[in-house]
């Protein structure tokens, strides 16, 4: 029996996921759904957990046709629910994460989402499925319903809805890959740590010596770029945060190394498998002429997070200093609320997100030879 595995992303960057699945040999990929990558893994196994740009990897329990708009859906998906092998779905899960999965006994809890107009909400969905996959265990069935979270421990089983199909599928990791353990300290504005994952993917930092991020604020989108390239260069740079970024980078590595750091002229802090973090403003990066490769930034939208000092009098003297420090022909990827191009760079590419309600995009730039 063929196990088919689904790997949720944010909205956007499906492609991206799918590339990555193929790139690191996992499996192969059978399609695409709203914010899905379906795959068949080529072998089961904790390589699965270890995508960086998918927010969670789940194992396909069930494929629900005919599910409408009307209530009936309900008692169609409670059904579907009802026939699931459950045992034998924990013991995939078992291979892949090379635990006892069962431990989880602290009842089953069930997420649901579905695209367009339904006459039932999410947690009609929940509820209506919940129950029957808790019956065989003889565990509670946690609702979400009016607000309630469900226990840490609870096994966990996601649905979803896309026009007349559903997905029934339980998650293999303990919580979603996206909750990285090494974050447990963030500042406003932070990244999505898989949409950090996606920008240094984007970069091609096999082909860098030397990667900057200006405003590198918790440290997400180095220590995403860390797990990609372990062995090019990264300095993070921020006026107020650099103490959370290099916390979280050092635990991510298991260590840190106070050291001076010569190409800054500064003292960065807390080097640890490569990443140097350094005390300074976007507005004067500290770095000569043409010194990065590749350039990582998710500037101060003024939205989150306003932009402070110089730059929330003259936001463009960013892109001047990073046209300045980058490279002829080297590349930046920037997160932006909305596709722009700023002065002295082409644009690549443009992947356009939905991400926390808003409607930003991966900007992919190459550095001009001039500012025109």
């Amino acid at each position: 029996m063929h196990t088919f595995a689904v790997a949720r992303a944010v909205r956007g960057i499906e492609p991206l996921v799918a590339a990555e699945i193929r790139r690191a040999g996992l499996g192969v990929v059978r399609g695409m759904r709203h914010r899905e990558v379906w795959f068949e893994p080529a072998d089961p196994g904790p390589e699965l957990l270890e995508l960086r740009m998918a927010d969670d990897v789940l194992l396909v329990a069930a494929v629900v046709e005919g599910v409408g708009r009307d209530k009936e859906a309900l008692a169609r998906l409670a059904r579907a629910a009802r026939e699931i092998d459950t045992e034998i779905l924990t013991k995939r899960a078992q291979q892949i994460t090379g635990s006892p999965y069962g431990v989880r006994d602290c009842g089953v809890e069930v997420s649901a989402s579905f695209v367009g107009r339904r006459n039932y909400s999410r947690f009609d969905i929940e509820d209506a499925v919940g129950a029957e996959l808790a019956r065989p265990t003889g565990l509670p069935y946690h609702s979400r319903r009016d607000g309630r979270v469900p226990p840490e421990g609870s096994t966990a089983w996601r649905v979803t809805v896309e026009g007349e199909q559903a997905v029934i599928a339980l998650r293999v990791p303990s919580r979603p890959l996206h909750r990285r353990s090494y974050k447990t300290e963030s500042i406003p504005g932070t990244l999505h740590p898989p949409v950090a994952a996606a920008m240094a993917g984007l970069a091609r930092l096999d082909r860098a010596a030397t990667v900057l991020d200006p405003c590198c604020g918790a440290g997400t989108t180095l220590i995403e770029a860390r797990a990609l390239a372990p062995h090019t260069r990264l300095l993070g740079l921020d006026p107020h945060a650099v103490h959370i970024a290099a916390a979280n980078a050092a635990r991510d590595a298991g260590r840190g190394i106070a050291v001076r750091d010569a190409a800054l002229g500064l003292a960065a802090r807390n080097v640890a498998r490569g990443i140097a973090w350094g005390v300074a403003d976007a507005e004067r990066i500290p770095l000569t002429g043409g010194s990065v490769d590749r350039v990582l930034v998710n500037p101060p939208w003024d939205r989150q997070v306003a932009p402070t000092g110089r730059l929330s009098r003259d936001p463009a003297r960013l892109w001047r200093e990073i046209h300045r420090v980058l490279a002829v022909g080297g590349i930046v990827v920037a997160l932006l609320p909305e596709p722009w191009q700023p002065p002295g760079f082409r644009v690549d590419r443009m992947v356009h997100l939905t991400l926390s309600g808003r409607h930003p995009v991966i900007a992919v730039l190459r550095r001009s030879a001039s500012r025109g």
